[in-house]
C-alpha cells in the first residue's frame, strides 16, 4: 500500500460519483433495459472495494512517508474511517435492493455521509500530492 493505492481509491470513488450523478438524472426506474441499470450495480460495487481498507491504506501511507506531524494525520484517519464506514454502509443498502432508481441514487447522492467522504478524497488526494522541491536561496 502506499499513495498510489490512497490515489487509486480515491479515483475509484470519485468516478463512481460522477456515474451516479449521471444516472440520477435520467429518470430511470430501474426496471428498464438500458446499459445504465447495467452499470450502475459494477460502479457501486467498485465503490465498495475501494472503500474497505481505505482508511488503513492511508495510514499506511502516512507511515511509509513519515508525514508529519503523526498525531494530525491520525486524527484525520480517524474522520475518514468513519466517513467511509457511514459511506459503504449507505452503499451496500442500496445495493441490497432488487431494483436501483434514478431517485434512489439522487438520494444517495444526496448523503450527507457520502459529501462528507467525497471532500475527505479531495482533501487526501490534494495532500498526498508529490510537491515539487523548493528552490535553495542563492549564497
Amino acid at each position: 500500500m502506499g499513495r498510489d493505492d490512497v490515489s487509486a481509491r480515491c479515483n475509484a470513488i470519485e468516478e463512481f460519483y460522477e456515474f451516479m450523478l449521471a444516472y440520477a438524472g435520467q429518470g430511470l426506474s430501474g426496471k428498464e433495459n438500458s446499459q445504465s441499470i447495467s452499470q450502475v450495480r459494477d460502479f457501486l460495487n467498485r465503490s465498495v472495494e475501494a472503500l474497505i481498507g481505505l482508511g488503513e491504506a492511508f495510514a499506511s501511507t502516512v507511515t511509509q512517508e513519515n508525514l508529519q506531524p503523526a498525531e494530525r494525520y491520525s486524527a484525520f484517519q480517524t474522520v475518514l474511517e468513519n466517513d467511509a464506514r457511514n459511506s459503504l454502509a449507505a452503499i451496500q443498502l442500496v445495493l441490497a435492493q432488487a431494483t436501483i432508481s434514478s431517485q434512489l441514487i439522487d438520494n444517495l447522492n444526496a448523503s450527507i455521509h457520502l459529501r462528507a467522504l467525497l471532500t475527505d478524497l479531495f482533501l487526501i488526494d490534494e495532500i498526498l500530492k508529490p510537491q515539487p522541491l523548493a528552490a535553495k536561496p542563492a549564497e
